[in-house]
């Protein structure tokens, strides 16, 4: 192998990002990720385990680590910590009753992990398009509210999202946050 073969694999290897996705069970985690990869984000099942799909996204190759969100797996997300760039969290914006559940399991599982240190996050309001544009603000602010991210991680490190699996909306710019990053 030459020198520019190496350097030209080197120069792909750099624009890869492992992106961890998480969050509890039916928050829209794979259908996200279905989405992104340009795939009929409708048919979907619940995880059980961890599925890893590749996709591009602007001159970026993108391997997500999808990790099914049941209580039964939760005790096994640090397994999958290791190497990974940016850290997604999925919730789903019209379970608001499960926010407490999901601050507890972010913060505890997740924020808290050595492992992750110096790890980008970013936190997506999923189901954006099952609620009204009125209702929107007031679940988004009730989600980031909940979620303390501002008390547990600076403010460069993180960023919240309203999106919809289904539709894409807001998908763009989370993806386009995460490869700014330069990771």
């Amino acid at each position: 192998m030459g020198l520019l073969s190496i350097i030209r694999k080197q120069k792909v290897k750099d624009r890869e990002i492992r992106m961890l996705v998480l969050g509890l069970d039916s928050a829209g985690k794979t259908t996200i990720v279905r989405k992104l990869m340009g795939c009929d984000p409708t048919e979907v099942a619940p995880t059980m385990g961890f599925q890893i799909q590749t996709f591009e996204w602007k001159d970026y190759t993108i391997n997500a680590w999808d990790i099914g969100g049941q209580t039964s797996l939760r005790a096994f997300w640090a397994n999958y910590f290791d190497k990974s760039d940016v850290v997604v969290w999925v919730v789903d914006v019209t379970s608001v009753d499960r926010l407490r559940e999901s601050y507890k399991e972010l913060r505890e599982k997740v924020i808290l992990q050595d492992q992750l240190s110096g790890t980008y996050f970013l936190l997506l309001i999923n189901k954006i398009d099952m609620i009204s544009p009125k209702e929107r603000k007031k679940s988004e602010s009730a989600v980031v509210q909940s979620l303390g991210l501002s008390e547990e991680l600076h403010q460069d490190n993180y960023l919240v999202c309203s999106v919809s699996g289904i539709t894409g909306e807001g998908l763009d710019k989370a993806m386009d946050w995460v490869i700014s990053k330069d990771i």
